[in-house]
């Protein structure tokens, strides 16, 4: 399944330095959130970690991942099928990507990426065709 595109709004919203949220589902079956940067580049999510963290054994255990962000009267957020990228030059793209968007982050050798498909996507008027 394919989310819509996004409006130029839209593009902007996801290319501003916006924090959001990822929910994934916990061990004991409850939803497990936490604050996240995430790029979203032709058609992916993608959210760069720490291998080994809840949210990446949550996506190991059950890939079911939602990713959302509100700024003022302006949210987005977008579900779909999650993960866990290891190759190193998956993880160098990502890294990219999000530097590109926010900044560049600290050096981590155990960094991964978590990759969501899209699957479906709600938000504000205006942000998708």
């Amino acid at each position: 399944m394919s989310i819509p595109a996004l409006t130029d709004d839209g593009l902007r919203f996801v290319a501003d330095s916006h924090l959001a949220t990822l929910s994934t589902m916990g061990p004991s079956g409850g939803i497990h959130v936490v604050a996240v940067g995430f790029t979203l580049v032709d058609g992916v999510v993608r959210i760069i970690t720490s291998d080994g963290s809840q949210k990446v054994r949550n996506i190991e255990r059950d890939p079911r991942a939602t990713v959302a962000q509100l700024s003022g009267p302006q949210w987005l957020s977008i579900a779909g099928s999650g993960v866990i990228e290891r190759d190193a030059d998956a993880v160098a793209h990502a890294v990219k990507l999000y530097a590109g968007r926010y900044r560049q982050p600290r050096p981590n050798p155990r960094r991964v990426v978590i990759q969501i498909t899209p699957e479906k996507a709600l938000g504000s008027a205006g942000l998708w065709r």
